[in-house]
């Protein structure tokens, strides 16, 4: 028999998904590990939780690996990866509605870490061409 994919990335879409829906701000919370590149001067207790609303992101992609996205820490921008077995729970700030997860393990492949950061790099690339805009004209 096939091993079937983890459902959490598909939770993590659609929480994130209802929380927008319903006007709310979603927040992910994450075991940060080895494998995750977040600010670490804004982890407590091995743990960050992240505003992963539209606003407060940038090229924000959540697919079955990872979350990635940029985000505004003291000003500076940074890059973001959190890997999908990191994630512990992710929730509507105003009413703390959501779903939470037993933190997995990392994958057992050495290079897992290198193949982050250059999926991340390369992603950011591509996301760095500037996106077209619409101007009204009268």
């Amino acid at each position: 028999m096939t091993e079937t994919t983890s459902t959490k990335p598909y939770m993590v879409r659609a929480i994130h998904e209802w929380c927008v829906d319903n006007n709310m701000t979603p927040h992910l919370l994450v075991a940060v590990d080895n494998h995750s590149r977040v600010p670490m001067a804004y982890v407590k207790d091995g743990e960050i939780v992240l505003n992963l609303s539209y606003g407060a992101t940038k090229d924000l992609q959540m697919d079955n690996d990872a979350v990635v996205f940029s985000a505004r820490f003291g000003g500076n921008s940074q890059n973001l990866y959190i890997p999908m077995h990191a994630v512990k729970g992710i929730f509507a700030r105003e009413t703390g509605q959501g779903m939470f997860f037993e933190v997995g393990q990392a994958p057992l492949d050495e290079n897992t870490p290198k193949k982050s950061a250059e999926g991340l790099e390369n992603k950011q690339k591509v996301t760095n061409i500037k996106k077209p805009t619409l101007t009204i004209v009268k």
